[in-house]
């Protein structure tokens, strides 16, 4: 499995962004897919989780300013932001669960920022 996210970039506090995650091989359908993000100098943390059948968990900090969502046709997991902070900053990375086992994508710098 291999994971590609793209979409990261600087934008204004208020603003929004819309990051992509594009996986390869059979199993994504079959996976939870998450979004997770590390600012400087703190661990990486869940900010949204969509499983299988669709159902979504989200970090407290994201709650009615993020959405996910996937498309198990094109094999690629989306993370709309909206309302974006300046605490948002971090670089993100998609994760593909699947029976416990998790791969990782590179990251993708967002910069929320004035």
């Amino acid at each position: 499995v291999q994971l590609q996210a793209s979409g990261g970039g600087l934008v204004q506090p208020g603003g929004s962004l819309r990051l992509s995650c594009a996986a390869s091989g059979r199993i994504f359908s079959f996976s939870t897919m998450g979004w997770y993000r590390q600012a400087p100098g703190k661990q990486r943390e869940l900010v949204a989780t969509i499983d299988s059948i669709g159902s979504t968990n989200f970090a407290d900090s994201v709650k009615g300013r993020f959405t996910i969502s996937r498309d198990n046709a094109k094999n690629t997991v989306d993370l709309q932001m909206n309302s974006l902070k300046p605490e948002d900053t971090a670089v993100y990375y998609c994760n593909l669960d699947w029976l416990n086992k998790i791969w990782w994508g590179q990251g993708t710098l967002v910069t929320v920022s004035s």
